[in-house]
């Protein structure tokens, strides 16, 4: 799940830790070319009309009078559109990274190939949306994510009423469905606003993401006995994620791995807090750790003592997961890819 959350009935860490935690040939399916039926128009379907009309995953149908061309978008959404080849004016959410000693910036984990110097940045935290520079931008549709019914992820709910007057928005789930459905819908839209999702170079892509998937496939089957925790660290806790809702960690089950599902999850029923005395509560021969700005990394945990036992640490096989994917086949192929080859490398040590 992602790394901050809607500010209703989820907090912004807990929802950052539940990120932190989620039949390859039905599944595979499930993200088939050309398939409109949630109500994505086509390219061309687009080009005859002159309008532009989208079926997002709410259930509502947004109509411009053209396909919009000043896209303002959630970065991670806006990572996935340029994979697919749609470029977006403006985005919002995790961007860059600052050095504070040279104050220059580097693309944060989420923001993909974008060219952070280029693309207009109106809110690179939790809450911050700036709406003038947003007005700017002209924005002719906003794109975001969905971790929650009609939540708009990143559009901050305080915000949001002054937000939806100035353009339409379009939101896609980001949790409750299997990796493939998502990314086919991701694909339902760039191929809406323009893309040509068929090009060699898509295809090349999902084919690579299909190989990909197959190898972790057979990398599971062959290590049924490895137990993979899904982890996030924080200062005073350490979540460990149920794999229900997350996109990633469902087709990781649909795919054979064995994820640790924890037993006492918190109201949410994203994940269990673990106290750090209490960190070894699950054996787990594999750690997925998340790797999102803001969430301790390997390096930092060095200075918890009870996290340095853990037999995963003490292997080496602590591996980073990234919570929040980009939605494009050429993103989510190397998670695949990673995954399969921490797989085939561990040890059992739980």
């Amino acid at each position: 799940m992602p790394s901050t959350a809607r500010a209703t009935s989820l907090t912004r860490r807990g929802l950052l830790a539940a990120g932190g935690a989620l039949g390859l040939g039905a599944a595979l399916a499930a993200c088939g070319g050309g398939d409109t039926k949630d109500g994505a128009a086509t390219p061309s379907a687009a080009g005859k009309s002159g309008a532009w009309e989208f079926k997002d995953d709410r259930g509502t149908t947004v109509k411009t009078a053209s396909v919009p061309k000043n896209i303002v978008a959630f970065t991670g959404m806006a990572a996935a559109l340029k994979d697919f080849g749609i470029e977006v004016k403006g985005v919002f959410g995790p961007t860059y990274v600052e050095d504070p000693k040279t104050k220059t910036r580097k693309p944060d984990v989420q923001a993909g190939d974008l060219d952070i110097d280029k693309v207009k940045v109106i809110g690179n935290v939790w809450g911050e949306f700036r709406i003038e520079e947003y007005l700017k931008l002209q924005p002719e549709v906003l794109i975001t994510d969905m971790w929650e019914k009609d939540a708009l992820w990143y559009v901050p709910e305080e915000q949001k009423a002054k937000i939806l007057k100035i353009a339409p928005s379009v939101a896609l789930w980001a949790a409750g469905k299997s990796m493939p459905s998502v990314l086919q819908r991701h694909a339902d839209l760039a191929a809406s606003l323009g893309a040509d999702v068929q090009s060699a170079r898509v295809k090349a892509d999902r084919a690579r993401f299909e190989a990909a998937a197959e190898r972790v496939r057979k990398a599971a089957k062959a290590k049924k006995d490895i137990k993979v925790l899904i982890g996030s660290g924080a200062p005073d806790t350490f979540y460990v994620s149920t794999p229900v809702r997350p996109t990633d960690l469902l087709f990781f089950q649909e795919l054979g791995v064995n994820l640790i599902v924890p037993d006492k999850l918190d109201p949410t029923g994203w994940f269990e807090l673990l106290s750090w005395e209490n960190v070894d509560k699950y054996r787990a021969d594999v750690i997925m750790l998340d790797n999102r700005t803001g969430t301790l990394q390997p390096e930092q945990l060095k200075a918890k003592p009870t996290w340095a036992a853990l037999p995963a640490v003490k292997a080496g096989q602590v591996v980073p997961r990234v919570t929040e994917p980009v939605y494009s086949y050429a993103k989510c192929a190397p998670l695949l890819e990673d995954l399969a080859k921490a797989l085939e490398n561990a040890k059992k040590v739980s």
